[in-house]
């Protein structure tokens, strides 16, 4: 079936989309319910326009109503940072400990933000989403975007630099 083979291509990244906004207990859940409300919207949807970026706005919308409903601030599961391509070739052991390090700090200070940072950043740098499609999936105008991400990193650097705990910080 067609629908089942976008389910296996796009899998990886909706349980990314949604373990980066709602928390992890509900995320794979989340995901589960917005396939399904997909499948049904597939009436819908418009031919020509890229199947992601729309898949995706379903996820983050279900997970959004899945961290709303449960009350609880969503947290940023730090596997999502350490998605690796596939091809990448392996990185040395003590290489692999310092990129650890590095991701687990940088994590910590993205779980430390505000969910609309946390989204935006996660959008187009953890899911690799050009503006566009960091503005379909959030449902938010493409100058929105642009703004929200470029306030959202200069909070984050001054998190960064405020902490003397991070890697290579002696």
């Amino acid at each position: 079936m067609a629908y089942e083979s976008l389910v296996r291509r796009y899998q990886d990244a909706a349980v990314r989309t949604a373990y980066l906004i709602a928390p992890d207990g509900d995320a794979e859940d989340a995901v589960q319910e917005a396939f399904v409300k997909a499948y049904r919207a597939l009436g819908r949807f418009r031919d020509g326009s890229p199947f992601r970026p729309w898949l995706l706005r379903i996820v983050a919308n279900e997970a959004r109503n899945r961290r709303r409903s449960a009350g609880r601030r969503a947290g940023l599961a730090l596997r999502a940072a350490e998605d690796r391509r596939p091809g990448d070739a392996a990185p040395s052991p003590e290489s692999a400990v310092l990129d650890r390090e590095e991701r687990a700090w940088l994590v910590g200070a993205i779980n430390d933000l505000g969910d609309a940072d946390r989204e935006v950043i996660a959008a187009r740098y953890f899911l690799d989403l050009n503006e566009a499609e960091t503005a379909d999936v959030l449902g938010l105008p493409r100058g929105t975007v642009k703004s929200r991400l470029s306030r959202a990193l200069g909070r984050l650097r001054d998190r960064l630099s405020a902490t003397t705990e991070g890697p290579n910080r002696g």
